[in-house]
């Protein structure tokens, strides 16, 4: 069994077939995936599809990009909707320096804040970072986010940091990137993290794996980043499904 632990099955992209795609990801094997919404329709819907489908739970946050947005009001909500019970991790949250929408300042406002909210409601996070990394792990460590732990979501970063995170008490996340001919850190990280500290996503409907780079992507298409990680570790692909659904379940206290 496969559990793809970051989907965005609340966008626009699923409107016209979610059960077909639900379907295909059922038929690979896939029987649990975490719906991240991250600002408040995406939260809404996200609340929606967690009440409608059993394999379905959910990761409530606030995305940096639209950090300049986010009010104590919603940040009250999303502390009320922890108490749900198919409510896994706070997030996604984090920094992103590569849009500029919102000041950086003020996502790192944002980030702290939400992480002080996770380590209250006892639930591990979900780190968005893109070209931030020094800033991020900086924050992590200032907040002592190892408290609640969490996953380094679509991981891109060296093996170094791959390790001062695991650190952390975080999981490192590998998405449809680690399929690309030319991804060199994604590949060093599937070889050299520990399976233990590893979870597979795929990030669906953005970043799709080879040979579908480029299409939406889903979550069916988890079945691939897992084949990749067994390449490169030279073991079975079976193996790597059960370690990650084993850390995904003990990290969002799924039974």
């Amino acid at each position: 069994m496969l559990f793809d632990t970051h989907v965005h099955l609340n966008a626009e992209q699923f409107d016209e077939d979610l059960e077909e795609v639900l379907g295909r990801a059922r038929e690979v094997g896939v029987d649990r995936m975490v719906v991240v919404g991250f600002d408040r329709p995406t939260i809404e819907k996200a609340l929606y599809l967690i009440e409608t489908y059993d394999e379905l739970y959910a990761a409530v946050g606030w995305h940096p990009v639209d950090a300049i947005d986010c009010t104590e009001e919603d940040l009250a909500w999303i502390e009320s909707l922890a108490s749900h019970p198919k409510v896994v991790a706070i997030g996604e949250m984090g920094l992103d320096y590569h849009w500029d929408k919102s000041p950086k300042e003020r996502q790192k406002q944002i980030f702290r804040k939400q992480i002080q909210l996770a380590k209250k409601v006892k639930l591990p996070i979900i780190i968005h970072n893109r070209d931030a990394t020094a800033d991020v792990v900086q924050i992590l460590k200032e907040e002592n986010a190892a408290e609640v732990g969490g996953i380094m979501h679509c991981y891109g970063g060296s093996v170094e940091t791959a390790i001062e995170c695991i650190e952390m008490n975080f999981y490192i996340s590998l998405g449809g990137p680690v399929t690309f001919k030319n991804a060199k850190k994604p590949k060093e990280v599937a070889e050299q993290i520990p399976l233990e500290k590893l979870l597979i996503e795929t990030d669906c409907p953005y970043l799709a794996p080879h040979p579908h780079r480029g299409k939406r992507n889903e979550p069916s298409y988890v079945s691939l980043v897992a084949e990749q990680i067994a390449e490169l570790k030279g073991i079975t692909v079976e193996e790597v499904a059960e370690v990650t659904t084993k850390n995904a379940k003990k990290l969002f206290d799924i039974k």
